[in-house]
């Protein structure tokens, strides 16, 4: 059952990666919450999308994003954590990928498919930022 957007904006504040948020759990990272915002707008935007195997690619691209970054806090080595924030950047490019795509056949209005290209990228760079954060933390 999915939560109403009144519910979910308490929790989910827009904003950048910030010092706090390479210690913090997985809830608290404003690109974790950025990055399930995003994946819930693709489901509700796509849902009346007839190709289902296009809708199914993006929404789990999509769907990745958060996933992995949450497994990755949830793993016990910040090496392991470091392994899935890559894969949460990976998804994300293959994400804007399928954007552009359904950008270029006509499935996405070029309104929301721009938004949501920029949405993908601030994400990207949010990760590239954690990543880094995160590798310091090995390489003093």
């Amino acid at each position: 059952m999915l939560v109403p957007d009144r519910e979910l904006e308490f929790f989910w504040e827009p904003g950048g990666v910030q010092e706090g948020d390479a210690a913090d759990p997985f809830e608290n990272l404003r690109v974790w919450k950025k990055s399930a915002r995003l994946s819930a707008d693709l489901y509700r935007g796509l849902r009346d999308l007839k190709d289902w195997g296009f809708r199914d690619q993006i929404t789990r691209a999509g769907l990745s994003v958060p996933s992995n970054i949450a497994e990755g806090y949830e793993r016990e080595s910040n090496k392991d954590l470091i392994k899935f924030l890559h894969y949460a950047k990976g998804s994300a490019g293959e994400l804007r990928t399928q954007l552009y795509i359904g950008l270029n056949i006509g499935y996405i209005d070029k309104t929301t498919g721009h938004h949501w290209l920029t949405e993908a990228r601030e994400i990207s760079q949010m990760l590239a930022a954690l990543i880094k954060a995160r590798k310091s933390f090995t390489h003093p």
